[in-house]
């Protein structure tokens, strides 16, 4: 391969981790053509973008953009696969939902709005981590249900208090 072509690769790969805030890096040895295309296929119906690369391409394109990836360099060792989302938990259900039929993916690497998640022991952590729009939904919710009981409070109470006033003037 040229230099012109590696360098094309590079570039190409520094977009893609440009546009994306969550990027896990994934180990697929082991996995066979056919759970390969499933997991392609997988990945392209959740939105997420999975895309194989070579480790010193990888970093190369992680040096030549604005964010400091230097932690995630280590765990840049074997095959790699790179799955890119707009979610910081997506990639980590599709890797716990595949693992159900196999014990392909292994997480390398998870880099999730600045926060780095190394090693496949985090995949559960990764896996319960609210995405944004779940987080502004328990906020509203949250917001709302003070909002609920003082309404709810107020008309059972005055069923109540017509109650009192209606045995009182029987009286």
């Amino acid at each position: 391969m040229r230099k012109e072509e590696k360098t094309k690769i590079i570039n190409e790969i520094a977009a893609l981790l440009s546009s994306y805030d969550n990027i896990y890096v994934a180990d697929l040895t082991g996995m066979t053509v056919a759970q390969s295309n499933e997991l392609r296929r997988l990945c392209f119906r959740r939105n997420i973008k999975l895309k194989m690369v070579k480790n010193t391409f990888l970093k190369k394109a992680m040096e030549q953009t604005d964010t400091d990836y230097s932690e995630m360099y280590p765990a840049l060792r074997g095959n790699s696969a790179i799955m890119l989302s707009e979610t910081g938990n997506a990639p980590a259900r599709i890797i716990k939902d595949f693992r159900k039929k196999s014990s392909i993916p292994a997480l390398k690497v998870a880099f999730i709005d600045q926060s780095v998640y190394i090693g496949d022991n985090q995949i559960d952590l990764l896996y319960h981590l609210k995405s944004r729009e779940e987080l502004i939904g328990d906020i509203v919710g949250l917001l709302q249900s003070p909002a609920r009981n003082v309404i709810s409070a107020l008309q059972s109470g005055g069923g109540k208090l017509a109650g009192i006033v209606k045995t009182l003037s029987e009286k």
